[in-house]
């Protein structure tokens, strides 16, 4: 039976390798003592916290350490997470085994695939995604500021009754991944991507969308203005992103509330709830804001989360 337990598994193959290379006894048994706990699985891959097999392990990393770490794990890749960098939020996975980094990752009913080394996925959003799906109205125009891959528009596009979904994305491995995503899940006649610098193609959309996303950490403030000018006339629900301070959300939402009503003239922002997506960091959450905007009234009104 213990041989089910995936890290034990993971013990006895790793060990064996290290054994193999000639090293004593009490050094296999400290290095062993520091593998990984935690991994993410999906697919036939295992991602790796990029905590995982540093410092001494350097000197033992080879084809077969990490194909004795698949089999342990009963995957075909191996891969490692990094940061996320740069404006276009670009991963950093490495891939320890296995050439493809093409991967797809089916969540209530959505297949996203995307480059495992190109492209950002955060399973801890499944959540605010699952949501996405349910919270669109029949026949409603979208725009979505900050598309990627698809992460919140494919849910609302395969779950809802959207009429159309406007998708701005500026990263090209993200839009090549987006693209193949609404054909593979059969919503590409729903869908327009707008490929390029969203403060361009933007421009375009002007009173156009009843609902909108801003899906971008650790801060969408940039996308503020663009986001009330994509309204139509009459208003309507703004889904902002953000990183606020644990404990203290309605400072964040309240900021956020002013922001907008800055950048929006003629609208005022009638209700607003604040929801925990996920941890983004040690005494910082990653927050989503339900925005109703409306040209008819004046008021501002902050809800506690």
């Amino acid at each position: 039976m213990h041989r089910e337990d995936p890290h034990r598994r993971l013990v006895e193959s790793v060990g064996e390798v290290l054994r193999g290379t000639g090293l004593r006894h009490e050094e296999c048994i400290a290095l062993l003592d520091r593998l990984p706990n935690k991994w993410e699985r999906f697919s036939d891959v295992v991602l790796l916290q990029d905590s995982a097999f540093q410092g001494e392990w350097d000197l033992h990393a080879s084809e077969g350490l990490w194909r004795a770490v698949a089999e342990a794990l009963k995957v075909n890749r191996l891969a490692k997470l990094g940061e996320i960098s740069g404006e276009m939020r670009e991963s950093s996975v490495e891939m320890l085994l296995g050439e493809d980094d093409w991967v797809v990752r089916r969540e209530s009913g959505v297949d996203y695939g995307y480059n495992l080394t190109q492209c950002m996925f955060s399973a801890g959003n499944v959540n605010e995604r699952r949501r996405m799906g349910k919270v669109a109205g029949a026949g409603e125009v979208v725009v979505d500021l900050y598309a990627g891959i698809g992460y919140y528009s494919l849910p609302m596009l395969v779950h809802s009754q959207v009429d159309h979904i406007h998708c701005c994305e500026w990263n090209p491995n993200a839009v090549r991944a987006l693209e193949s995503n609404l054909k593979s899940n059969g919503v590409e006649g729903r869908c327009t991507v707008h490929f390029g610098d969203n403060r361009v193609t933007a421009a375009n959309l002007e009173g156009v969308a009843d609902r909108i996303i801003l899906g971008l950490l650790p801060s969408a403030e940039d996308g503020y203005a663009l986001a009330m000018a994509a309204l139509k006339p009459a208003g309507g629900v703004l889904h902002v992103h953000g990183v606020a301070a644990s404990g203290n959300h309605v400072a964040w939402a309240a900021g956020v509330t002013e922001a907008l009503r800055e950048r929006g003239k003629g609208f005022s922002v009638d209700a607003v709830k604040a929801l925990r997506v996920k941890s983004y960091a040690p005494h910082w959450d990653h927050v989503v804001l339900d925005v109703t905007v409306s040209a008819a009234s004046r008021r501002t009104q902050v809800e506690r989360p």
